[in-house]
C-alpha cells in the first residue's frame, strides 16, 4: 500500500541523511499537484522518480522497491560503485554467503562491454548483493568459465548466463535475475500477487487447476518442468481453482469449472490473452505453447468487449478485459 511504502521511503531517508546528506528526498501529493502530476506523466501510485544533478529532465524511475533497506541500495548504486571487486575466494565466499541470494561475475578483463552491462543489470536488481572478479584464482576456485553471470542461491549456484561481448541485453538480464526472487512456479494469491506483478515480465503463463486433485502432483510436475526453460521470459503462475478468493481471476479469463485444469498466457502490456490449444498439461504440449507465443504465432484468445464510455459514472464500476488490470491492479 502507499502508506506502507511511504513509512518505508521515510526510514530510507532518514538512514541515508547521516551516509548521504547529498541526496534529499521529497513526497508529493498529486492530487493537489495537477501540473506536477501532468509534467511527470503520474499515473500509477505511488511512483518513485530520482532525479540526478538538479535536473528536471529524464528522471529515472524508481520501480518495484519496497523496503527501505532495498530504497538505500537502489540509491548507493545509482550515485556510486553498483558492484564489488572481489580480489579472493575468502571475499567471493563472504558475499555468497551472507544472503539468501548473490549474483557474481566472472570476467576476463574490467572493462569491456560485457562488465559493463553487468553493472547496469545491478543498479536495476538492488534486492541483491553482486559482485565481480577477474582472479584467477577464485574463477578456478568455482570452475567458471570468464564473462559469465552466476546467481548463487544459498550459497549454491543455480544459473549461469554467458555473457557474449556486451551482446547482452539488460532488459532481459534484469528480467531473468528478478524471477530469482519467485518460485521458478509461484502460486497466486493476496501475498504473492504483488511480487508478482513487481518482476518486469510482461508474458505469464498460469495454469488453472484444483489443487486438491488427484491429477494435480503429475500436472504440477509437468508445469515445473517446461518453467525452467522460459525463465526471464515468461512467469510461470499457478492459479487453485478451489480458492474462492481468486473468482476475478476466472472472470477475467473467463474460466469455467469445465475448462480446468485450463493454459493461458496473458501479455500485461498489451492485455491480450492466449490459449494453450491442447487439452493436456504435458511438459511437450505447455513448451510448444510458450515457443509458439514466443515466435508470434499463437492466436489471441476472447477478445475483451470495449470499454463503455460511462464505467466510470456509477459507485459500481464497469470492468471488461481491457481496462480489468489497470483499475484491479
Amino acid at each position: 500500500s502507499s502508506q506502507n511504502l511511504s513509512e518505508e521511503f521515510a526510514e530510507a531517508a532518514r538512514q541515508l541523511k547521516k551516509e548521504a546528506p547529498r541526496i534529499q528526498f521529497g513526497k508529493i501529493d498529486v492530487t493537489h499537484q495537477h501540473d506536477l502530476r501532468k509534467e511527470f506523466n503520474i499515473q500509477a501510485f505511488p511512483t518513485v522518480k530520482f532525479f540526478v544533478n538538479g535536473s528536471r529532465e529524464d528522471p529515472i524511475d524508481c520501480k518495484g522497491v519496497r523496503k527501505a533497506s532495498t530504497f538505500i541500495t537502489w540509491v548507493k548504486r545509482r550515485t556510486g560503485p553498483s558492484t564489488v571487486l572481489i580480489n579472493s575466494t575468502d571475499q567471493a565466499e563472504a558475499i555468497i554467503k551472507a544472503d539468501d541470494f548473490a549474483v557474481i561475475g566472472f570476467f576476463r578483463e574490467l572493462h569491456n562491454d560485457s562488465v559493463e552491462v553487468f553493472c547496469e543489470t545491478a543498479r536495476d536488481v538492488p534486492e541483491m548483493p553482486f559482485g565481480m572478479t577477474v582472479s584467477e584464482d577464485v574463477c578456478a576456485n568455482y570452475g567458471i568459465q570468464r564473462n559469465s553471470l552466476v546467481v548463487f542461491k544459498k550459497a549454491k549456484p543455480v544459473h549461469n548466463e554467458v555473457l557474449e561481448d556486451g551482446r547482452q541485453n539488460k532488459l532481459g538480464l534484469t528480467r531473468l535475475i528478478k524471477t530469482f526472487t519467485l518460485d521458478l512456479v509461484t502460486e497466486y494469491n493476496i501475498e504473492t500477487s504483488v511480487k508478482i506483478f513487481d518482476v518486469p515480465v510482461e508474458n505469464h503463463i498460469l495454469l488453472f487447476t484444483p489443487t486438491n486433485s488427484e491429477a494435480f502432483s503429475e500436472i504440477y510436475e509437468n508445469y515445473q518442468s517446461a518453467a525452467a526453460e522460459f525463465r526471464g521470459k515468461i512467469l510461470f503462475v499457478l492459479v487453485d481453482t478451489d480458492e474462492a478468493r481468486n473468482g476475478r481471476i476466472f472472470e477475467y479469463f473467463r474460466i469455467r469449472d469445465i475448462d480446468v485444469p485450463a493454459v493461458r498466457i496473458l501479455n500485461l502490456t498489451s492485455d491480450a490473452r492466449y490459449k494453450m490449444p491442447a487439452d493436456e498439461v504435458t511438459v511437450e504440449n505447455i513448451k510448444e505453447f510458450c515457443q509458439s507465443y514466443l515466435n508470434g504465432k499463437a492466436k489471441q484468445h476472447l477478445p475483451s468487449e470495449k470499454i463503455p464510455q460511462d464505467w466510470d459514472k456509477m459507485p459500481v464500476k464497469v470492468l471488461v478485459g481491457k481496462n480489468f488490470n489497470s483499475i484491479i491492479f
